[in-house]
């Protein structure tokens, strides 16, 4: 009966007992939920942070390298990678052909001892024209690698001063070859560093006024990048011109005398000129107008420039080193070399009339038959006859006779109806 009655009252206390247990059951859910997310979002904080102070690993680059480096050897921006291979290959070419021409001019000088050779001043402006194509070259790597305080100022100052130095080389061979004065010999490299000066005094005030006076951050707009290229673009325009002039002048003027190859090789340094500078012409119309217009257009503004101004500097620097650095340096070897020709030995010739004797022997010039001796009696004639240079006439001057008709006959006619018959002396 006990049993009976305890069940009895266990089954009135089961409704309670469900009451109590849900509660706390979806109490206790509701608990490892919160505790569950507060681990997960601990977990997530966490990872940011581990990635701050850890960074991405960058296909083809080492790890802990400084990002202003990336684009030296990331293998997804490929243009950094074939833009300086480029430039180095380029930077070594043109070191290559520096001091193979300083190795040749020495050699010149030395072989050539008792001449004055006249290349000097060519060779001194090919040497700052190659000196200025290898810095253009150079400099491709402070474009590829991002704009610092450090960069800034290389790139402000020597992309103009490299750039004006070539082109002030090639206004001054243009002057050169079309003959001014100011512009022969030696006055051709000064005319070259009187023109590069300019341009590095105007990028020097420049730097002064900005990082000295005015005490900011070096740091410019695309605009004033372009400003600071005036002076550049009025010695390309003055060279291309001059060129142009030269051009014409190669292709449009005749000479009579025998100078064919040396006329053609005129040409065609011309030629290589003209065709050099229209190109440089092109890249910098090209990329300035790429750098002020068309990277805002296409919305590429920030991460089109640097990579604008690499392929400007690369595409340029290969021009201008194939254009006229290597073609300059092969036209003045080769012309030197047939200066230097040996001049011409008439040992082996024979004369056409060889088999006389009297003219095997060393002979005078009183010894020809046309020759009149001022000691000898002018007037009259030689009492004795003397020998005939075998390229003398058939008859002397002195055995003219003044009694005798030597006029040309003229044409007798029996026509006395035709109107010439008073042209022939008839009536």
């Amino acid at each position: 009966m006990k049993m009976a009655l305890l069940s009895e009252q266990h089954r009135s206390l089961l409704p309670v007992l469900v009451l109590l247990c849900v509660p706390l059951s979806c109490l206790c859910q509701s608990t490892n939920s919160s505790s569950a997310n507060a681990t997960a979002n601990t977990l997530t904080t966490a990872a940011p942070s581990s990635n701050a102070t850890t960074p991405k690993r960058v296909p083809g680059c080492r790890t802990g390298l400084n990002p202003i480096y990336r684009y030296l050897c990331d293998r997804r921006a490929a243009w950094g990678i074939v833009l300086e291979t480029l430039a180095s290959a380029g930077f070594l070419f043109s070191v290559a052909l520096l001091f193979g021409l300083l190795i040749w001019s020495f050699w010149i000088c030395i072989s050539s001892r008792q001449q004055r050779s006249s290349i000097g001043g060519t060779v001194m402006c090919m040497s700052m024209f190659l000196l200025a194509t290898a810095g253009i070259f150079a400099l491709t790597f402070s474009f590829i690698v991002r704009l610092t305080p450090q960069t800034c100022p290389t790139r402000l100052f020597l992309f103009a001063v490299l750039f004006s130095l070539a082109f002030s080389c090639l206004l001054a061979r243009c002057l050169a070859l079309l003959g001014f004065a100011a512009a022969r010999g030696w006055g051709e490299p000064g005319v070259a560093l009187g023109l590069f000066i300019v341009q590095v005094i105007i990028c020097t005030e420049y730097l002064i006024l900005v990082l000295v006076r005015d005490k900011k951050p070096c740091q410019y707009s695309q605009e004033e990048f372009v400003m600071l290229q005036i002076y550049v673009l009025c010695l390309l325009g003055v060279s291309l011109i001059l060129s142009l002039r030269f051009l014409c002048r190669s292709c449009f003027t005749y000479s009579y005398s025998y100078s064919g190859p040396a006329h053609l090789q005129w040409r065609l340094q011309a030629a290589l000129l003209f065709i050099t500078l229209m190109l440089s012409t092109c890249i910098w119309v090209v990329w300035i107008t790429m750098l002020t217009w068309g990277n805002p257009e296409v919305n590429r503004r920030p991460q089109w420039d640097d990579p604008v101004l690499s392929i400007a500097l690369v595409v340029n620097g290969w021009v201008l080193l194939m254009g006229h650095g290597l073609s300059q340096i092969a036209f003045l070897c080769r012309g030197e070399a047939k200066s230097k020709d040996a001049p011409l030995s008439f040992a082996g010739w024979t004369s056409p009339s060889a088999d006389i004797p009297e003219l095997n022997s060393p002979k005078e010039g009183k010894e020809n038959g046309s020759f009149e001796n001022d000691g000898e009696n002018r007037r009259g004639r030689r009492a004795e006859p003397s020998l005939r240079s075998p390229y003398e006439s058939g008859f002397s001057m002195t055995e003219i006779d003044p009694d005798k008709d030597y006029t040309i006959p003229r044409p007798q006619t029996t026509n006395y109806q035709e109107p010439y018959d008073e042209y022939y002396g008839q009536d």
